[in-house]
């Protein structure tokens, strides 16, 4: 068994970067093992420590229960939003003179609106010696009764008209 030293220096050189892959190998092994006892770790229970397990679980079911809060105020936020539309919100008044002697305006006609229109005008026409109120009912904007011109001014400003 002849062995040349040419042979055997490539025979070592391959023997090293063998063993030097060997090396890296087994550091990123180590790395990674490492890695992988720090994360099992965190899943154990510790003396007095929740687990990341239960943590989760927990913050899970508490999501859950804000989850249903919420729809529950959604809903109710909904509800309040359909009786505000039918509240009447949308109020006006014009006063005015009703007969040019009295020397006030002490006559006026109150539009009293919800969202989509509907409501009442009350009227109260002042004179010397007496006072008449009327109330005339309205549906989206309208009346049955034909409306006075400061009526229709009042109804028009309670819809957000221009004066």
């Amino acid at each position: 068994m002849t062995s040349d030293p040419q042979s055997a220096f490539i025979v070592a050189l391959l023997g090293l970067a063998i063993g030097v892959v060997g090396v890296a190998l087994g550091a990123y092994a180590l790395v990674r093992m490492s890695r992988l006892h720090h994360s099992y770790e965190l899943l154990q229970v510790a003396e007095g420590r929740e687990t990341i397990v239960d943590v989760m679980g927990r913050t899970m079911d508490e999501f859950g229960d804000l989850r249903d809060e919420v729809l529950t105020l959604e809903a109710g936020l909904a509800a309040t939003r359909r009786d505000l539309a039918m509240a009447l919100r949308h109020v006006s008044v014009v006063r005015y003179d009703a007969f040019g002697d009295m020397g006030g305006r002490f006559s006026f006609s109150a539009a009293l609106l919800d969202d989509h229109g509907d409501g009442l005008v009350i009227t109260s026409i002042h004179a010397r010696s007496e006072t008449r109120t009327y109330l005339k009912g309205l549906a989206g904007g309208d009346s049955d009764v034909t409306l006075s011109p400061e009526e229709t001014q009042a109804v028009r400003l309670a819809r957000g008209g221009p004066a």
